[in-house]
């Protein structure tokens, strides 16, 4: 199944010619899961053994892959040249893939490689590097697609404004579970299934939810609770839609907010209007930052705060739905127009385990930037 049409592929892999062509890149070596799938349909989680995706100059593909991959790469993507390699004792893929670089006629080429992805571990980028090196010059081209991804097609924003309302619709289908006694598994199986139900996708990374003392937490854990008659629940979801994210984040007060969650909830809604105003062309991502850091040292809260505010999302795989470029400070890359984004303003208290936390993901345009959720940005207290 294609999401979709060949043209929209046919300008993906004409953009990614041109950059090529810039860089003087004879061919690239895709290793990066959502490369594979932005340029060609490609959707699958094999990337967790040796596969290469092989991009020559002239746009010709040819894939590497395993064979329980094949039918899947037949099915969801517009490639034709696939090669599987068999897994037996003797099996080794890097010679395989040598052997398919000779084919395509790039022995001794300038090659770009995808060496920072989670598609490609250590040992296996040793062995590419050893066996590759006397073969073609390899250049280290990682940033290379990401940063083509960065700017979404009309077809790509129409996906993610689709997993923005379903986003939507999981935090409605969870609000009326949260409660004194509720139980943090039934709000997130209640999130999680609305957008399965709704014909979505499964996240790069699973949803964050904690309550109490793990409100103040930012990552997944294993292990639930119930909620008290006075609690803090901070979540983190994302409605997918074709491999496409849109995240949100918030802290819900049940009962009745402390003097501190309100002094938060201000000091974070304060910090997202002004990264709003800054999150326009001709700032950068390190702007970005630095507008978000600006508000949280004024309140006297460096110390509670991260150190970034957000990044890009798009078409991800696990272990991360997070995307560059990323909300941090120093960060060079420029806002452009047609960038979806996640801003998040986390504050976390450990003195007082006071948690709050306030995110949504926007849409940049020739000026203010569109936020993709209908959520309002007060305060949810329940």
């Amino acid at each position: 199944m294609l999401h979709f049409g060949r043209d929209e592929f046919e300008a993906r892999r004409d953009r990614l010619i041109l950059e090529m062509g810039e860089q003087k890149l004879d061919a690239m070596m895709l290793f990066a899961q959502d490369s594979m799938y932005w340029l060609t349909g490609y959707d699958s989680f094999g990337f967790c053994f040796f596969q290469c995706l092989v991009v020559k100059a002239d746009g010709e593909m040819r894939l590497l892959t395993r064979s329980a991959d094949l039918r899947q790469a037949r099915h969801t993507s517009i490639l034709d040249a696939i090669t599987v390699w068999r897994d037996r004792g003797s099996a080794d893929p890097v010679i395989e893939l040598r052997d398919m670089l000779d084919e395509m006629g790039l022995l001794g080429a300038r090659i770009g490689v995808e060496w920072a992805t989670h598609g490609l571990t250590a040992a296996n980028g040793q062995q590419v590097g050893e066996r590759l090196g006397s073969f073609a010059t390899l250049k280290d081209a990682s940033t290379l697609i990401p940063m083509l991804r960065a700017v979404k097609s009309p077809a790509e924003i129409d996906m993610v404004r689709e997993a923005a309302r379903l986003a939507d619709d999981a935090f409605d289908a969870a609000r009326p579970l949260i409660r004194p006694g509720a139980d943090e598994a039934e709000i997130l199986a209640a999130m999680q299934g609305e957008i399965l139900r709704q014909g979505g996708d499964y996240p790069a990374n699973p949803f964050i939810v904690g309550s109490g003392r793990d409100a103040l937490l930012c990552r997944y854990k294993s292990g639930r609770r119930k909620l008290d008659e006075a609690d803090q629940l901070t979540l983190e979801w994302a409605g997918v839609k074709a491999q496409y994210h849109a995240a949100l984040m918030r802290t819900v007060i049940v009962g009745r907010p402390s003097d501190r969650h309100l002094e938060l909830h201000a000091a974070a809604r304060e910090a997202l209007e002004a990264v709003e105003a800054t999150m326009q062309p001709g700032h950068t991502f390190g702007d970005v930052f630095d507008a978000h850091a600006a508000v949280m040292e004024a309140h006297e809260l460096a110390r509670h705060r991260l150190s970034a505010c957000g990044y890009s999302l798009g078409a991800r795989y696990a272990p991360s739905w997070m995307d560059t470029p990323m909300f941090h400070s120093g960060n060079a890359a420029v806002i452009e127009p047609g960038m979806t984004l996640f801003a998040h303003m986390i504050i976390m208290d450990s003195d007082s385990e006071t948690a709050m936390t306030l995110g949504r993901t926007y849409l940049t345009t020739t000026a203010e930037p569109e936020p993709l959720s209908r959520l309002p940005l007060d305060l949810i207290v329940l």
